[in-house]
């Protein structure tokens, strides 16, 4: 255990440990509802300079929330610089200071290097195999369904629920209200709107007895 702590504390790794320590509490926190998973495509690109959603896609990893593509090249780049940390540990009593530190910044840059490929080739591979789920977040077809809110709360500017499409398959979409009376957990909500701009559909409170279905 210790030398584990000592190669995820050393240079390069330190770079990255602590972003991975950020991103396993967003997660742990988006699994509680208490965060939304495209917290970081909300709004890109509104202030001064580019959002995090268009910086990711400028280096070819859109098409999956920025959340997720920063996430895993955050996780790759830390386990490949780790493995370059052990081996250059494995070096440290024949060699010099000065070269293990021209090794360290050798080993962030293929690490990052690595961690960019392998995650833009599964972005890649998102964006291949699940067209027909990109398909309904743009096109608005999920529009007149309902769906479950599976954020702790759904406002104007925050949530999340859960809507079965057509083929039958469920997906995760980003829903915002229009009023000041919040979504809970588990609550049922009618899909109004959607905006395209922002990637979000607007959403009301469902009443049942409006169900055309219901008898």
């Amino acid at each position: 255990m210790g030398e584990f702590l000592d190669a995820a504390l050393g240079f390069p790794t330190a770079l990255f440990s602590f972003a991975m320590a950020a991103v396993l509490v967003y997660w742990v926190l988006a699994l509680l509802g208490a965060l939304d998973v495209g917290l970081l495509d909300s709004d890109a690109g509104d202030g001064d300079g580019p959002g995090p959603a268009a910086l990711l896609g400028a280096v070819g990893l859109r098409g999956v929330p920025a959340t997720v593509s920063l996430s895993l090249l955050i996780a790759l780049a830390w386990f490949f610089s780790l493995v370059g940390n052990v081996v250059i540990d494995s070096l440290a009593g024949s060699l010099s200071t000065p070269v293990l530190i021209v090794l360290g910044i050798l080993a962030l840059i293929i690490a990052a290097t690595l961690a960019w490929g392998v995650t833009s080739g599964i972005v890649m591979g998102v964006r291949r195999f699940l067209p027909g789920v990109r398909a309904a977040r743009t096109s608005g077809e999920l529009v007149g369904r309902t769906c479950t809110v599976r954020t702790l709360r759904v406002d104007r500017e925050f949530g999340q629920a859960e809507v079965v499409s057509g083929d039958g398959s469920t997906m995760l979409i980003q829903v915002r209200t229009i009023d000041d009376e919040p979504l809970a957990s588990g609550d049922t909500a009618l899909i109004f709107d959607h905006d395209a701009k922002a990637g979000f559909f607007r959403v009301s409170r469902f009443d049942p007895a409006l169900d055309p279905g219901e008898s």
